[in-house]
C-alpha cells in the first residue's frame, strides 16, 4: 500500500528497464512485488504458497480459457481473430506459469527451492542470487530456457486445449 502498488493501474507496476528490454530483446519484467515474510505465521511454507500463487493464477486462467473455448458457440471460434486471441491467452499464461517456476533467482521457483535445499548449499545459492538476473538473461539468450520450457508448455497446453492442440 505504501509503495503505491495496490492498484490495477499497470503503470504503477512498470519497470522502465524491463519495458525497454521487452521492446529490444522480447524479454522484459515488471517491478517485483514486495513481500515481508515477518508477517507469515510459517515463513517457509507461506513463502512457497506466495511463490506458487502467481503460477496458479496463470494456470487457472489458461484452463479457464480452455474451458471457455469448449462452451463457446462454434460461430465465435470460426472467427480467426477470436480463436487466435484465445489460444494466445492460453499459451501466454502457460508460458508465464512455467517460466516463473524455473528455479533461478529472482523467479518464484527459486523461492520454492529454498525450502528444499540442504543448509550446506544455501550459502552458494545466496551467492548465485546476486547474479540471478544476469544468469537468467544468459540462459534466455542461449535458448536454454526455451528448450526447457517448450515441452512443458506444450504438454500442459494439450491438457488445457484437448482436441484443439494435439501433442
Amino acid at each position: 500500500m505504501r509503495s503505491g502498488r495496490l492498484t490495477l493501474n499497470p503503470l504503477a507496476h512498470l519497470d522502465p528497464l524491463g519495458a525497454l528490454m521487452l521492446l529490444i530483446a522480447r524479454f522484459g519484467w515488471a517491478r517485483p512485488v514486495p513481500i515481508d515474510p515477518r508477517y507469515f505465521r510459517n515463513p517457509a511454507r507461506d513463502m512457497v504458497l506466495v511463490s506458487l500463487a502467481g503460477a496458479a493464477g496463470n494456470l487457472a486462467t489458461a484452463f479457464g480459457v480452455g474451458l471457455l473455448m469448449r462452451v463457446l458457440p462454434t460461430s465465435i471460434l470460426m472467427n480467426p481473430a477470436a480463436l487466435n486471441f484465445l489460444v494466445l491467452m492460453v499459451f501466454i499464461n502457460l508460458g508465464l506459469a512455467v517460466f516463473n517456476l524455473l528455479p533461478v533467482p529472482p523467479l518464484d521457483g527459486s523461492k520454492i527451492l529454498y525450502v528444499f535445499l540442504p543448509l550446506r548449499w544455501m550459502k552458494g545459492f545466496y551467492f548465485l542470487e546476486r547474479y540471478g538476473m544476469l544468469i537468467l538473461m544468459l540462459l534466455v539468450i542461449l535458448g536454454v530456457v526455451q528448450r526447457v520450457m517448450s515441452p512443458i508448455v506444450l504438454f500442459i497446453a494439450s491438457l488445457a486445449l484437448p482436441g484443439w492442440f494435439p501433442l
